[in-house]
């Protein structure tokens, strides 16, 4: 069984080349920004930005039987593969999400682990941070991600349901950069708001403009 990464983008920088280190040679890279001639050797598809469009553009090139959807400023822990491959055996109907961690030091960021791993566990909500594997066949079954510009992770995970979805005790990494800008709390309370406000049914574009 083939697996195909698919990494949205708004910048071809030196992190995404970091991440790509790690990874074999099926990936797909689907660029919402401006630079275009970065990293040519590389499987890049240009698009608009938005990620949901983004995941969507790339799973519609993707030819592995698998997605591994993965965010650009994100790194992948020893035995990654080794937890994809093993849920491929053990859990096909089922999409898996990783472990999360942030690379900062200190009290907050190891509070807001154990908040994604309660999220996760007791809400079945993981974020596209999480990373996100999926068989084709589930993926086509739910209907692929949504073309929005924001909370496309919550809406594919809400049609996927908790009784299809895993929690990988692999572990990825993402950065801390805006929860370092605006502040741990603030930062949360306004994810935590923009989350409220998809509940109620407000449109994700103007959900973005406070995110």
């Amino acid at each position: 069984m083939s697996i195909t990464i698919i990494i949205p983008t708004l910048r071809l920088d030196n992190t995404l080349r970091k991440l790509l280190l790690q990874l074999p040679s099926d990936v797909i890279i689907v660029n919402g920004g401006t630079d275009t001639h970065s990293l040519k050797k590389n499987n890049i598809i240009n698009c608009n930005p938005g990620r949901g469009l983004q995941l969507k553009t790339g799973a519609r090139f993707a030819k592995g039987d698998w997605l591994f959807f993965l965010h650009s400023d994100s790194m992948l822990a020893e035995g990654w593969q080794n937890a994809l491959q093993k849920h491929m055996k053990t859990d096909d109907n089922k999409a898996l999400v990783f472990s999360l961690r942030f690379d900062d030091i200190g009290f907050f960021p190891r509070l807001l682990e154990y908040w994604v791993r309660f999220r996760s566990y007791v809400f079945a909500l993981p974020y596209g941070d999480q990373g996100f594997f999926i068989s084709r066949k589930l993926y086509e079954d739910i209907g692929g991600y949504n073309d929005m510009p924001l909370m496309e992770d919550v809406d594919i995970i809400q049609r996927i349901g908790r009784k299809r979805l895993k929690l990988s005790s692999a572990i990825i990494t993402t950065s801390a950069k805006k929860y370092i800008k605006y502040g741990y709390l603030i930062r949360m309370v306004r994810n935590g708001c923009c989350l409220v406000l998809y509940k109620l049914g407000v449109d994700p574009s103007i959900i973005k403009k406070i995110y």
